[in-house]
């Protein structure tokens, strides 16, 4: 019996692809986010002695890894941020084939939010995926509510939108309301499960 379609999401800084995760998963998919695991494996003693080891002891002062200092670190050292990358992204790529395998039996949809889906090496092992984008001028506003600022700053490690888009089985344009976003991904999930 074949398993449930396996699908990333992607999309553009502040374009809505934790709100497209979050509409997917009340309309039946199964769903998780990277950005929830490395966040998750920042709070495990095994990443906490490896930062420690490499940064010194500030960067866990009471024993937990304080995300703050480790954004200071590899945004100023790019060559720091390759090393944690290289730590975390094996371990990220294992939590998703985890959390795959333990999918239920029924399960017709499963969607992972991987916000540099094109840009790292995980886009092959999935059956189709979908790039969220929104005009500049929305994401700018976006960005902005939610206090990340910047998003040419932001975005210079990732690929534009158009180029995302491009590289997409399906591309999902978020600049109307929530319930406009919920009507589109409402139309797309049948295409998700249909046969493969």
């Amino acid at each position: 019996m074949p398993g449930p379609s396996l699908i990333g999401l992607t999309g553009g800084i502040a374009a809505g692809k934790s709100e497209a995760l979050r509409i997917l998963g009340e309309l039946g998919a199964e769903t998780v986010s990277t950005d929830a695991l490395v966040h998750e494996l920042l709070g495990t003693d095994e990443v906490r002695d490896l930062l420690v080891d490499r940064w010194g002891p500030h960067v866990a002062p009471d024993g937990e890894v304080e995300r703050s200092v480790v954004a200071a670190v590899v945004f100023e050292r790019p060559e720091e941020l390759s090393w944690l990358e290289s730590i975390l992204h094996p371990l990220v790529g294992e939590r998703v084939r985890e959390w795959t395998e333990q999918l239920p039996p029924d399960a017709e949809v499963g969607v992972v939010e991987v916000p540099l889906l094109f840009e790292g090496t995980m886009a092959s092992s999935f059956d189709a995926t979908i790039a969220i984008v929104a005009d500049d001028d929305d994401r700018a506003v976006r960005a902005a509510a939610r206090g990340t600022g910047d998003l040419e700053a932001r975005s210079g490690r990732q690929l534009s939108q158009e180029e995302k888009a491009a590289r997409a089985t399906h591309v999902i344009e978020n600049n109307g309301s929530v319930t406009d976003l919920e009507r589109e991904l409402a139309r797309l999930l049948p295409e998700l499960t249909g046969p493969r």
